[in-house]
């Protein structure tokens, strides 16, 4: 695997996001301050936080979300934190944002007090749906994921790698396969994706779990010598979707 795809080039922005001397302790970003963490992936060092703020509508541009359900939100992979509460000063009622790394949680957890809402966001340690009760649904799950292929025997050393490389695509299958069942009527499942992952492998596995994936808004950008498309899928049971609108940005 070479380009942008290779795992390995990944694992390596990893390393250099955790130990350049420059990582600071708090950031800016959409004209808010924001806590950064030890061991929490920096936004500032992607472009695709600040991607997803506009795939989502959050940016503070614009009056109303054509995309995110104003009810509740799970967000699965918060971080930082910065979309949780962004969704929750947008609107959201309540929102739900969970991590496989505790240092995540605890990150968004200090970015909701930060902002003023800690009323509405509230951070749970959770490997995707784990630490779900049976029967909490929300208007919208999300997730903006660690889209790297990585092989499947290989062991993330931190749990930042996590952040950035799923082996074998064992977590994307495992969203796909269970992420419907946490809507409440009439909510819909988002995915970030982007071609640093494998695409085809993707949609494979979601024909595999029954699900379909139709792309609602894509951009393309720039990231180091490559172009990247980033894409806002939705997830769909396979019998029951319905080809929607897509908005280019």
């Amino acid at each position: 695997m070479t380009g942008a795809r290779d795992y390995r080039l990944s694992l390596e922005r990893s390393r250099q996001a955790l130990v350049r001397e420059d990582r600071p302790a708090a950031f800016t970003m959409c004209g808010r301050e924001w806590d950064l963490l030890p061991e929490v992936f920096a936004p500032i060092y992607s472009p695709a936080t600040e991607i997803t703020l506009a795939f989502l509508d959050l940016t503070g541009k614009a009056a109303a979300s054509s995309v995110l359900r104003r009810g509740s939100l799970l967000e699965i992979g918060c971080g930082t934190g910065v979309v949780a509460v962004a969704a929750a000063l947008a609107g959201c009622t309540r929102v739900l944002a969970t991590d496989i790394n505790p240092a995540a949680v605890l990150n968004t957890e200090m970015n909701a007090a930060r902002h003023g809402v800690p009323d509405r966001v509230r951070g749970r340690h959770s490997d995707l749906f784990e630490s779900l009760g049976d029967h909490e649904g929300f208007d919208t799950v999300f997730w903006h994921s660690n889209f790297v292929l990585a092989p499947p025997d290989y062991r993330p050393r931190t749990m930042h790698e996590r952040a950035y490389v799923d082996p074998g695509y064992a977590a994307h299958r495992r969203f796909l396969e269970q992420a419907p069942d946490r809507l409440a009527p009439g909510g819909r499942v988002l995915l970030h994706f982007s071609t640093r992952g494998d695409v085809p492998a993707l949609r494979r596995i979601a024909g595999a779990c029954g699900r379909r994936l139709d792309v609602i808004r894509r951009t393309v950008v720039r990231e180091g010598p490559y172009e990247v498309e980033h894409m806002l899928m939705e997830v769909t049971p396979a019998a029951d979707s319905v080809r929607r609108p897509e908005v280019v940005r």
